[in-house]
């Protein structure tokens, strides 16, 4: 139950500060948190997390309101290159970020189902090595 926001017109280190907000939150909270917040951010969140809502309710069938924001990923996306000009006709280069949000619903007390692979016991090497018998040959000195 996720849904995700590609390519959004703000600044990775904006959205991280709203995602340190809402992460584990339950769904009512954060809404209501989200839509008290003047921020850029907070709006893009918010359709996020409406919509991971409607996929919850609409595709898996569970009440929304009783789940929790398990993951909110925030990563940098591509960059506008722009410039701003100086004096003698150079120009200072501009990067005007993009980010990739992501929010994952799920329940408080759900853990992940471990692969079959991490699910085996790897058994550990021994810690004592043992060590190598060197012989000193003793030379006779003339």
């Amino acid at each position: 139950m996720h849904a995700h926001h590609t390519s959004a017109r703000l600044a990775p280190k904006k959205a991280n500060i709203m995602a340190k907000m809402v992460r584990g939150m339950t769904v009512p909270d954060a809404t209501e948190l989200l839509r008290n917040t003047s921020k850029k951010s907070a709006r893009l969140f918010e359709t996020v997390l409406r919509s991971a809502v409607a996929n919850a309710e609409h595709n898996f069938k569970q009440n929304a309101q009783s789940m929790i924001l398990k993951t909110v990923i925030v990563n940098q996306g591509t960059a506008y290159r722009r410039g701003t000009p100086m004096a003698r006709g150079r120009v200072r280069p501009l990067r005007k970020f993009l980010c990739h949000i992501a929010i994952t619903l799920g329940f408080a007390g759900e853990t992940k189902v471990k692969s079959k692979k991490s699910a085996e016991k790897i058994e550990a090497k021994p810690m004592n090595k043992p060590t190598k018998k060197t012989s000193v040959s003793s030379a006779p000195s003339k």
